[in-house]
């Protein structure tokens, strides 16, 4: 449960891309040393569930495929974000809708921001099976398909503290943008009407 009051342990954040696909922004906000706020936006996915995971390394030389497997410090099976028995990187699914934008925001007791700073974070095709498949995959990456994007989990100031922007068109920061998409049609601020009229 999310403290009245959350304190800023660490923050980080994650931009997730593709070219001309999927793109995403993903921020982590540690709000008491028992929770990590999790929230964000991906654009360009199909209208189904998909796999989000902290993956082992930071490395995009491959792309998304020299990730590593997930984060896993204490060797356990895979499964859901609310399992006893779960990588640490295990985030479970994230639901887009028709258009194709996945916004979500959860807490995870497990995860510390301090732990996943220069680690990756990816998106999959499909749906995570949270261990309970029966599939061979199920035990190991949850059997959700190939991995649409990634992007390295970079330390971030913390929440509305973070004067980066990802797009001058409208200046936003990382910390204000999660409404608008990443680009194209209403990424762009509507115009002002000056004060005299």
């Amino acid at each position: 449960m999310l403290p009245e009051n959350p304190e800023n342990l660490g923050a980080a954040v994650a931009m997730l891309g593709k070219p001309g696909a999927v793109q995403g922004v993903v921020r982590f906000l540690q709000v008491s040393p028992q929770c990590c706020l999790i929230e964000g936006a991906i654009d360009g996915l199909e209208p189904v569930p998909h796999g989000l995971h902290v993956h082992q390394y930071g490395d995009l030389t491959q792309n998304c495929a020299s990730c590593g497997d997930h984060f896993n410090p204490d060797g356990m099976p895979h499964g859901g974000p609310k399992d006893t028995q779960r990588h640490l990187g295990d985030l479970g699914n994230v639901y887009a809708s028709a258009d194709g934008r996945a916004t979500f925001r959860m807490e995870d007791e497990k995860l510390k921001v301090w732990d996943i700073i220069g680690r990756s974070l990816v998106i999959d095709a499909g749906e995570d099976d949270l261990g309970q498949g029966g599939h061979p995959l199920s035990k190991v990456t949850g059997n959700s398909g190939e991995r649409l994007a990634c992007g390295i989990i970079a330390r971030s100031a913390g929440l509305f503290q973070n004067p980066k922007q990802i797009c001058t068109c409208d200046g936003l920061t990382i910390w204000e943008e999660q409404g608008r998409p990443l680009a194209g049609e209403g990424r762009r601020k509507p115009a002002q009407t000056p004060a005299h009229l």
